[in-house]
């Protein structure tokens, strides 16, 4: 071989289903209150399937489609939609709640609609269940650095092409300990907004407008019953009707 030809490191994209780890089989105590398996297992079948491709790519020397089929850009658009999808049922549920618990006290329709969650308050809970995906995006940042390597790594740059390998280890490590901190964070939105569902539950109707009201009509009868028991004189046009 001429010194001045390099030949380029075959890229060979590694088994991933261990890293995943229970983000493929899940070990939980009791159920989510708001369904996210089917969240979880379309994430890890998005990641496998990045993988198929970047394997399937290999195989017909595509580097730059290796690259790309897990890139940091695929596994991101395959978490922010798992994300997203998991911050939509939490929010509608979350509502269901404060919804149902309103109509139990009988709470007015503009005031259960009041009650429910806010944009604002929608794009928070997304954010909160965003935020355990920090050390993936971070991982995967440094997956994409380490591809930028291992592309134009040669046959005896084994260790730049290692390295690849490990950080793809390492992106599904991290995409699973992410998942893991999502369902936490779901966990925690139930907690944190009981205390709204709480005070709902506790919620009456004012009595103002009722003794607002009521008072005259009240204040009215008395004052008839006083004038037909004779404590008080009548009005000339009523002792006229009343034949006084």
């Amino acid at each position: 071989m001429s010194p001045g030809v390099k030949i380029p490191m075959p890229l060979r994209v590694p088994e991933l289903a261990s890293s995943l780890g229970r983000l493929l089989v899940p070990r939980r105590l009791e159920e989510p209150w708001v369904p996210l398996d089917d969240l979880r297992e379309d994430l890890a079948t998005s990641v496998m399937e990045l993988a198929g491709q970047a394997r399937a790519a290999a195989g017909r020397e595509e580097r730059d489609r290796v690259l790309e089929a897990v890139s940091r850009r695929a596994w991101l658009a395959a978490w922010e939609a798992a994300v997203r999808q998991a911050a939509e049922r939490v929010t509608a549920a979350l509502d269901g709640e404060i919804e149902r618990a309103a109509r139990r006290v009988r709470m007015p329709a503009r005031q259960r609609r009041r009650r429910q969650l806010t944009g604002s308050e929608k794009r928070a809970i997304a954010a909160r269940l965003a935020a355990g995906g920090e050390a993936f995006v971070a991982a995967v940042d440094a997956l994409d650095g380490a591809g930028l390597l291992a592309r134009d790594a040669g046959v005896l740059d084994k260790t730049l092409h290692a390295e690849w390998q490990d950080a793809l280890r390492a992106a599904a490590r991290r995409l699973e300990a992410a998942w893991l901190a999502l369902e936490t964070a779901v966990a925690e939105e139930r907690r944190r907004w009981a205390v709204e569902t709480d005070a709902i539950a506790r919620w009456r109707p004012s009595l103002w407008p009722v003794i607002v009201a009521w008072t005259p009509l009240a204040a009215g009868l008395i004052w008839l019953g006083l004038v037909l028991g004779g404590y008080v004189p009548a009005p000339a046009w009523l002792a006229a009707r009343l034949g006084f």
